[in-house]
């Protein structure tokens, strides 16, 4: 069954995106508060295609968890070398996540700090996807979890929505116009917007 405040989860993937600012995220003894996110959709025979989603050609391994339930972890490498967190939105069957790509660090900055190197700016520790997880000690084998299990070693509160700017998501080559990124705006934890060389000129993109 899904958790109560997970159901408020089952919406697509660019409400659930807005919902997750100024979330609360807990993960190994840091916690943090979400500022920047992005929405991302599923295959072409779901109700948001999205060509840059890793759910795009079905289920199938790892991205099963992103078909469901709302709530749930999903959890990925980039480049084979960073691991990156989304959190599972939509309802049961059908693709949608939504990225968490930066965070304030509110309590354990120094195990933060540990994780992440004692040169790192404060207002960079969870700057970027892998960045986050990095800070928060998220790994590759929380993929699944349920983030509103009070015992698990990662978990998500959400809180009154805060009003987020929006923009195209960052770096990806598909559907890289969609204006599926959503941010606290004036917060420097926030990534800086950079468009993937491979994608096409602006305006060329869904």
């Amino acid at each position: 069954m899904t958790p109560a405040t997970a159901t408020r989860l089952a919406v697509d993937p660019v409400r659930a995106a807005r919902l997750l600012l100024g979330a609360h995220l807990t993960g190994r003894d840091v916690s943090a508060t979400i500022v920047e996110v992005e929405a991302y959709g599923g295959p072409p025979d779901g109700p948001w295609p999205d060509a840059a989603s890793h759910s795009y050609r079905g289920r199938g391994g790892r991205n099963t968890v992103m078909f469901g339930p709302p709530g749930h972890l999903y959890t990925y490498l980039s480049h084979g070398i960073h691991v990156c967190a989304n959190v599972v939105c939509a309802t049961d069957g059908v693709a949608g996540a939504v990225l968490l790509r930066a965070a304030v660090i509110e309590d354990g900055v120094g195990q933060a700090r540990a994780r992440r190197g004692e040169l790192v700016k404060e207002s960079a520790l969870a700057r970027g996807p892998g960045n986050l997880c990095s800070a928060l000690g998220i790994e590759m084998g929380d993929n699944g979890l349920d983030l509103f299990d009070p015992l698990a070693p990662v978990r998500l509160s959400l809180a009154p929505s805060v009003e987020g700017a929006a923009g195209p998501r960052t770096g990806v080559s598909k559907a890289a116009d969609r204006p599926w990124r959503f941010w606290v705006a004036g917060r420097s934890e926030v990534s800086p917007y950079r468009r993937s060389p491979r994608a096409p000129a602006p305006g060329q993109s869904d």
